[in-house]
Formats: structure tokens, sequence, C-alpha cells
């Protein structure tokens, strides 16, 4: 008996749908955490201000959540290949949109809609949900970390390929790209193939609609803490990419620090992704959201508050990347702790939602409070406040199962 654990347990991470799921979160996170490097260049040449890139990227983010839980019951019901190849269309066709606007209209449904569904059908939620649905229990939160860490990878990659290529050939070709990458996605997503009644892991699975799953969770009191934390999230990090490259330009660093910073960020995100996975596989989950949110609004403060050079800027990447996606993995393993795999598609969709709201006021603030003030100082410190916010509602979240005390088990 002692001597088949480990052979389960070993076996329990399936390499080529992890690798081809990590590839693709590669890829879909990439550009669109690059799009702050075509902020200065497209504003130049286009003579709109930064309200209007900075809606752009609001709407991208909100789209983003908005779809994230249609696009997870699809792929829970149909199978997730179909969302995906669905995605490279929906994103190429966006960055495509974005490099040819001629209009802030345009650039709003090219930049904003599309790519924002586009990253919708291939983003954590989709290929997580496909994760969890191979890796045994036990196991999840070291999946959702791996995951999480190719996703940062992204933004490692895309950093200076996406500045190299706006040095190279323009702002605009370097879009069209990016556009064409997208279309490797359906090629990386044919092992992830399968919906929620697939996968070599079977839960108890309950005779369950999608109302009664939505009604179960949204009247569970850790679920909701954990859809309102999550939002200051989504607040934090895309302000940040979104806005930093200009804030260090108004500082006066070097523009080579931009690229350095966001680099590093996505490098040392990779890091702290895998740490965090491995720390929710052997700790509390619950307990290292509340540390990882009060480390932000720390970090955030710090380098706010000490003097900001080259050396600064540095540090506080660093930390932020440690910081910045390690709240993925125990967010979607508590999901998954408290409903199961069988709706994990939409409920983790939905926690993205607020994610994505977060994201949507984050980004649009950053603008909108810069052109009435001149300075991204009163976000910098929302950003802070809400940290402390998020760490206080973490706090009394359960990590345990939902009790279903009146729901059949499916056939």
């Amino acid at each position: 008996m002692s001597a088949s654990r480990p052979a389960a347990s070993s076996a329990a991470l399936p390499w080529l749908i992890i690798t081809a799921g990590c590839a693709i979160a590669l890829l879909s996170f990439g550009p669109r955490s690059a799009m702050g490097f075509f902020q200065l260049p497209m504003l130049a040449d286009t003579g709109w201000d930064r309200t209007t890139f900075g809606l752009a990227m609001a709407i991208q983010n909100l789209f983003w959540g908005l779809g994230q839980p249609f696009f997870g019951a699809i792929a829970d019901k149909f199978g997730t290949w179909k969302v995906l190849a669905l995605s490279s269309l929906l994103y190429s066709g966006g960055l495509f949109m974005m490099s040819v606007a001629p209009s802030p209209g345009w650039f709003y449904i090219g930049g904003g809609v599309l790519v924002g569904l586009g990253i919708a059908s291939a983003s954590f939620g989709i290929v997580l949900a496909a994760f969890a649905r191979n890796v045994a229990p036990e196991r999840r939160s070291m999946a959702f970390g791996i995951g999480t860490a190719a996703g940062s990878a992204g933004m490692f990659v895309f950093a200076p390929l996406s500045q190299g290529l706006i040095d190279a050939y323009g702002w605009q070709e370097a879009l069209v790209w990016m556009a064409a990458m997208m279309f490797i996605i359906p090629f990386l997503a044919i092992p992830l193939r399968g919906n929620s009644s697939s996968g070599s892991q079977k839960d108890v699975q309950y005779k369950q609609s999608i109302g009664q799953a939505l009604r179960e969770a949204l009247g569970h009191k850790s679920y909701v803490l954990l859809v309102s934390g999550f939002f200051v999230c989504g607040f934090q990090v895309a302000f940040i990419t979104a806005h930093f490259p200009a804030y260090l330009g108004d500082i006066g660093i070097d523009s080579s620090y931009a690229v350095l910073s966001l680099a590093l960020i996505g490098f040392f995100n990779i890091i702290g992704s895998l740490a965090s996975g491995y720390i929710g596989q052997r700790y509390s989950k619950t307990m290292s959201l509340v540390w990882i949110y009060l480390g932000r609004s720390i970090a955030v403060t710090a380098f706010l508050l000490l003097p900001q050079t080259g050396t600064s800027v540095v540090i506080f990447a660093i930390v932020m990347g440690l910081l910045w996606l390690s709240t993925v993995p125990p967010t979607n393993a508590l999901v998954a702790i408290m409903f199961g795999t069988r709706h994990l598609g939409m409920l983790g969709g939905v926690v993205f939602f607020s994610h994505q709201v977060g994201s949507f006021l984050g980004v649009w603030l950053g603008g909108y409070l810069y052109d009435i003030f001149g300075s991204y100082n009163p976000v910098w410190w929302l950003g802070v406040a809400l940290g402390i916010f998020a760490a206080i509602v973490h706090w009394p979240i359960k990590e345990q199962a939902v009790d279903r005390p009146v729901l059949a088990p499916a056939e």
C-alpha cells in the first residue's frame, strides 16, 4: 500500500498537458503585459492623450474579465481546444486593428474589446481548469504555480521583444508581428482537448446546472470574500503594467529602466509563482494571500517615500515581481477546494472578472487622474490602501469544501 502512493503522486503531473498549457499562457500573457511600451510612441503619432490610451487598456481589461466566465463555461461544456482556437482569432484580430486604428473608437474596439476577449479565452482560468482535471488535488497548487510562472515568463520575454520590435519596425508593425504569433495557439492547444467530463482526475461530481453552481458560489461567504479581494490584485498589476514606463519617464528615469523593470517583474514573477504554488501545497493558501497583499502595499510605500533612482526601480521591480502573480495559484486552488472541478472554468472566471473590474479602474484611473493632477501619485496611494483592504478580507476565508447535503451525485 505505502509503496504505491509515491508512484501515484509522481504520475499526478501530466507533463505534455502542462507544457502545452504553459506555452499558451506565455503567448497569451506576453503581448498584453507589454502594452505600456506602445503608449508613448502611439500617442506621439496619433496625438491622442493618456486618457484615451488608458481607457482603451481599461476596456481591454474589462472585456477580459467579462469574457472569462463565459469562455470558462464554454470550455467546461464543449472543450478547451475550441475556446483556445477562438482566442487566436480574437487576439490576432484585435492586435491588428489596434495597429491600424484611425480613431480612438477603432482603438477601443481593437485594442480594447477584441484583445480583451482574446485574452479571456486563453488566460489562466481556461488553462488552469484543464490542469485541474488532470492533476491530483494534492498536486494542483504546484501545477497552478507552474502555469502561472509560464504566464510570468511571457512578461519577461515580451518586454524586451516588444521594445525591440518597436525600435526596429515601429509600433504599428510590432503589433502586426505579435498578431501573427497568436496563430500558434491552436496547435499548442491540441493536448488540452476535453471538457469537465474528461480528464484523469474524477472528483465527486454533482448534478448541478450552471445556475445552481453560481447561486451556491455567490451564497458562500469565503467565495464572496475571495472575489472581493482579487479585485485589488487586478487594480494594482494593471496600473503598473500600463503606466509604469510613462511614470518612470515623468520622474526622469532613463527609458532603458522601463524595459529592464518590466523584464525583471516578469522574471521574478516566475520565481514568485513557483514559490507560491509550492508554499500553497504545504501551508495555508489563505494566509499566503494575506501576506502577499500586505507585501505589495509595503513595497509601493517604500518605493514612493524613498529616493527614486535607477537602483530603487530595479529593487522595486524585483520585489513586485515576486508578489505579482503569486496570488493566482492559491486563489484558483481555493476555488477548486471549495467547489471541485465540474464548473471550475466558470467559477474561476467569476473570480477573475472581479480582478478585471479592478484592472479596468486601475488602468483608467491612472490615465484620467494623471490628466487632472499631472501625477500618478493618487493612484499609487489608492493601490496601497486597497492592498491593506485585500489582506483584511482574505483573513477569514475558510480553506475547505462547501457542504452539499442536498445535491445528488452525478451519474
